[in-house]
């Protein structure tokens, strides 16, 4: 593969997307190469860079089963769950962390009552 098309963002032409502008459609790039990409400038950083599909070529998204709805419900829940209290946080516990906020500052609880 050569060297991709750059273009400017909002500058690309009809027939190409993002893969987040290709989910929003409902399709998906399914297999096809990156056939060129957007940049967008930032100040006091390089460009953002995305990678463009070309619509045409793109397959619809695959249906959500019984059996994938079932993982990613788990996975999520294991993800709010603290590994030091096992209580479901409420939300997904912080890397930096490992543990949810009330464990991980417990001095600040105490404080608090």
């Amino acid at each position: 593969m050569g060297t991709l098309p750059i273009y400017t963002w909002r500058l690309a032409p009809d027939g190409l997307a993002t893969r987040r502008q290709l989910r929003a459609a409902g399709l998906r790039p399914g297999g096809q190469d990156v056939v060129a990409q957007v940049e967008r400038p930032r100040y006091r950083r390089g460009p953002l860079i995305a990678f463009l599909y070309r619509v045409e070529l793109a397959r619809p998204v695959r249906p959500m089963t019984p059996a994938k709805a079932a993982a990613l419900a788990k996975a999520n829940a294991a993800r709010r769950t603290c590994p030091e209290c096992r209580r479901d946080a409420g939300y997904v516990i912080p890397s930096s962390l490992g543990m949810c906020v009330p464990c991980a500052y417990p001095d600040d609880r105490a404080s608090a009552a």
